[in-house]
């Protein structure tokens, strides 16, 4: 498994476990870099997914229900929800990663974390979004 989507799915945890405990992202660092980082070095990867879907949650929740089809973001299973917003982020903020292989990932983390349709949901949300923010770049 390469780091990046490692980080990608440390970081998802991460998210469960805010959105779960109603811990702030420097708890949740310390947390997980003590329980499930072997090096104990946290990886910069996962640091900047926290804390950026922390900083720009409400601008990445209104995209995400924006685009999700009636769906309200709290009625969303916790899991998808926050993978979709580690997707959105990326593509929002990390113009080093194509649009293509943030949605990958995450659609392959939704069918490792998530139930039996996470996957295609993940997908249909982010390729509508994708979509949009591709227009409006030209």
């Amino acid at each position: 498994m390469g780091k990046r989507r490692r980080s990608r799915e440390l970081a998802m945890q991460a998210l469960f476990y805010m959105d779960m405990r109603q811990k702030k992202p420097e708890e949740t660092i310390s947390f997980f870099s003590e329980s499930f980082v072997s090096s104990k070095k946290v990886p910069p990867f996962f640091m900047n997914i926290v804390k950026g879907v922390n900083l720009h949650k409400d601008k990445i929740d209104s995209i995400i229900e924006q685009f999700s089809s009636n769906w309200k973001i709290s009625r969303m299973s916790c899991v998808d929800r926050n993978i979709i917003r580690i997707a959105v982020y990326e593509l929002l903020f990390c113009d080093d990663i194509p649009a293509k292989v943030s949605i990958n990932e995450a659609v392959d983390i939704g069918k490792k974390f998530g139930d039996k349709d996470s996957g295609s949901f993940i997908n249909a949300v982010l390729d509508s979004i994708r979509i949009k923010f591709e227009k409006e770049q030209g």
